[in-house]
């Protein structure tokens, strides 16, 4: 998903739905405690709070949608294209990918692939045939596989065939945008050792069983079970074949990580650091205190001690914000029958959308760290995908001008809110299927424990109140969050809902082409409130079809006008706090980290 490290396209988690992203955030984890690394040869990384890594398995499923999880296994077996903004741009990154080359189609409908010249950590050559092995495996066990979409890949490509030990054509069901195949689905694909894993038991002998779809299911089962068997990560045979800069050392049930150079690695990033040291914390104080201690090279620090930078400064560290590649948002549930024919109008979504003061909301709750967001693309970082519309806000903080909207369709404040005292869906009425006494009175099931998140509900709701809009906030885990809102029918009893929001730890993470087909298309799987407009069904589609570069504009600017969610700030993914003398690397906007990248300057 991206949410944060809810990351993007299923990558992470929402895009499996509320229970999917349920289990990707909430992975249990511990302290820790280390000294510092002191070595040119080791670096102690301090992964998130509460986001313990919990799978090697480079194939994700809905239990195992870490983040940190699909950064490691990246390190260890490279995808066949490496699409990412490590460089400071996002694009496709040749060094980190195990193809060389995609030459697309002149009609847009197929592409062709061609690999390095590259080898498994045991000699073997990298061949086609270990693609072949991916896509079997992922083509029969789709709905197991984390990263699947109903008509996206591997549903869209008809056929992949293999012309020799190098090359292979990939063919689509038809014409896409070749910038949206490469970025979004071929990224996907991640090259497995055919010749080591395509089995189905550790005795087993390679069978290329995955050719049939019985044999794809019964391989399947068996690296799953194998994945799910953490204390063997670093001794099992099976986890030693790889392509990637690292290999395991150690990997504890608790979290902590140890990643060693591969020593055969024949690529293009080959580890600048030979020892890599992932340590687990359950609270960001505690990963602050490892910091001030001097036992973390790179770790981070909320936005809140921000005031504190020269302190770190006069311990030898530089602080630097990492920007996301993220939109952060709270749905409407289009479907609830007391609010939901208010939100389907316009009007009422500008008039709460004109009552978010975000850039008051970026100084007093997030210290400056965080990016206004206006409409469905990432603001974060400058990209030719954002419309101009979006970028100046259609909807400026504005409580007078959003008191003015409701008052002018048929509201009159009564007790400081707001009331339908003129039903009906003519002009200056309230709208089809608002009924006369109807409030303006909304509640938000909020993320619990986290005072950010706090603090930005209770600003909202005083805001909101200037208005004469009702915010009334409930809060629970994040994991209660998501299973309390999600996807429903009027009818439904879980249909209550009526916003949602996941805290400030809960962006939405994009893959590198940020098209809204799962978040905003009517039938999209992380639609969670249900918002449907045939025109922006249309829009979202000629994004991932049209090469022109208005299609993402148009898209845009439509959703910054239409606010099919509530729009707020972006929070930078984390303030990170690095050791003078670390380099080689820029920080990637799509929350991967590339340990290989890493460098102690001497």
């Amino acid at each position: 998903m991206s949410f944060r490290r809810m990351a993007a396209r299923r990558r992470l988690a929402l895009a499996a739905g509320a229970a999917v992203a349920a289990s990707a955030l909430l992975a249990g984890c511990t302290g820790t405690s280390s000294s510092s690394s002191g070595s040119s040869d080791s670096i102690n990384y301090a992964l998130p709070a509460n986001f313990t890594p919990n799978w090697l398995l480079p194939i994700g499923t809905a239990a195992h949608l870490n983040t940190n999880n699909g950064s490691i296994a990246a390190a260890m077996w490279e995808p066949l294209v490496a699409y990412d903004g490590s460089t400071g741009k996002v694009g496709w990154n040749k060094k980190g990918s195990i193809a060389s080359a995609a030459d697309f189609a002149a009609d847009g409908k197929s592409v062709k692939i061609t690999l390095g010249d590259r080898h498994w950590s045991d000699g073997k050559a990298i061949t086609s045939r270990d693609v072949e092995f991916w896509y079997n495996l992922i083509t029969v066990n789709k709905k197991q596989y984390a990263s699947y979409s109903p008509g996206k890949a591997p549903d869209n490509w008809t056929t992949l065939k293999a012309t020799d030990d190098r090359h292979f054509t990939i063919t689509f069901d038809k014409a896409y945008n070749s910038q949206w195949m490469l970025a979004n689905e071929l990224s996907l694909i991640k090259p497995l050792p055919q010749h080591a894993w395509d089995k189905t038991s550790a005795s087993a002998k390679v069978s290329d069983a995955d050719r049939t779809a019985a044999g794809a299911k019964q391989v399947w089962t068996y690296l799953n079970e194998a994945g799910k068997d953490i204390s063997k990560y670093a001794s099992s045979p099976l986890w030693k074949t790889v392509s990637g800069p690292y290999t395991v050392k150690s990997f504890s049930t608790a979290g902590k990580v140890v990643l060693t150079a591969n020593k055969k690695y024949d690529g293009g990033e080959k580890a600048g650091i030979s020892t890599v040291n992932l340590l687990p914390f359950t609270t960001t104080t505690a990963e602050t205190n490892a910091l001030r201690a001097g036992s973390v090279d790179y770790g981070y620090i909320d936005p809140g001690d921000l005031d504190q930078k020269d302190a770190f400064a006069s311990r030898g560290y530089t602080v630097e914000p990492w920007t996301g590649w993220a939109i952060t948002y709270m749905p409407y549930n289009f479907n609830n029958p007391t609010m939901g024919p208010v939100f389907k109008q316009l009007y009422a979504r500008q008039a709460i959308q004109r009552s978010i003061d975000q850039a008051g909301l970026v100084k007093a709750i997030f210290n400056g760290t965080a990016t206004p967001g206006y409409g469905p693309v990432p603001q974060g970082q400058d990209s030719n995908f954002v419309s101009d519309t979006q970028k100046n806000n259609p909807y400026p903080f504005d409580t007078a001008a959003a008191t003015k909207l409701l008052t002018d369709h048929g509201w009159t404040k009564q007790n400081g809110v707001m009331v339908c005292t003129k039903p009906g869906s003519g002009a200056n009425q309230c709208g089809s299927g608002v009924k006369a006494g109807t409030k303006f009175a909304m509640e938000v099931l909020s993320q619990s424990g986290s005072t950010v998140t706090d603090n930005e509900m209770s600003a909202i709701q005083s805001s909101l109140a200037k208005t004469g809009i009702k915010f009334s906030i409930r809060t629970a885990p994040v994991n209660s969050v998501l299973s309390q809102t999600p996807q429903c029918k009027a009818s439904q009893s879980i249909c209550k809902w009526q916003l949602s929001y996941f805290g400030t730890a809960g962006s939405w993470y994009f893959p590198a082409f940020p098209t809204g087909d799962s978040l905003f298309a009517s039938s999209g799987g992380s639609n969670f409130g249900n918002y449907s407009n045939p025109d922006v069904d249309q829009l979202i589609d000629k994004t991932t079809t049209s090469n022109d570069p208005s299609a993402m504009q148009d898209y845009s600017a439509a959703l910054a006008k239409d606010l099919p969610v509530i729009w707020l700030p972006e929070p930078d993914y984390q303030i990170s706090v690095m050791k003078n003398g670390l380099g080689g690397f820029s920080q990637d906007s799509l929350a991967n980290f590339h340990p290989a990248q890493w460098k102690w300057n001497k």
